[in-house]
């Protein structure tokens, strides 16, 4: 099984979103247990779909507002209905990597046993610093293909030619980025499924 834990970054000094988090959560992604705040400005979820996890982790990362600890292994069963009431070590691994995340690349960190986890980790906090560091022009470009427009619609809804909605897509390292999201997505998949097996 796979937890999340996601934190506030810099909660100090600025306002409480974690609801406004939990919202966008409900609505974008499927889980077996879902997010609830499970302390102060933390909140946690539990998912059973590899590449659920990684596009919900990446996606929350992006922000810059959360460190986000992505912990794989087995669950105490029968879960409980109640998240923050869930044990075992996932959960386990989730409060170490959320700890880590917070002076980690890309604000995200990965915890489990053996190397498999330590390679997931290093693949996603690589995809997270790129998606980080893209020009905003690109992140826009690179936004829309994933929606499913062409690079020629993309052109038209930009107002530029399809050469420089290329080369965008290229400086971003979108398709090279989106290529090693699905494998990663794959793997952790896998490799919780192995870690939950025992």
């Amino acid at each position: 099984m796979i937890v999340i834990t996601i934190d506030q970054r810099r909660s100090r000094s600025g306002p409480d979103k974690v609801e406004t988090l939990l919202r966008h959560l409900v609505e974008h992604y499927s889980t077996e247990r879902g997010f609830e705040r499970t302390a102060g400005d933390e909140i946690q979820g539990v998912l059973s779909d590899g590449a659920v996890a990684v596009a919900l982790a990446l996606d929350v990362a992006g922000t810059g507002e959360w460190s986000v600890g992505i912990g794989v292994g087995a669950v105490q069963t029968p879960m409980p209905a109640q998240t923050r009431a869930g044990r075992g070590p996932a959960f386990e691994h989730a409060r170490v990597a959320v700890e880590r995340a917070k002076s980690s690349s890309g604000s995200l960190a990965l915890a489990g046993t053996g190397m498999e986890a330590e390679r997931l980790e290093a693949e996603l906090q690589l995809v997270a610093l790129v998606n980080a560091r893209r020009t905003e022009s690109s992140a826009e470009a690179g936004m829309l293909v994933s929606q499913g427009l062409t690079q020629q619609q993309v052109a038209t809804r930009l107002d530029i030619s399809q050469q420089a909605v290329s080369a965008r897509l290229s400086s971003g390292l979108w398709y090279e980025a989106g290529r090693l999201t699905e494998l990663a997505g794959a793997a952790l998949h896998r490799y919780s499924i192995y870690m939950e097996e025992g």
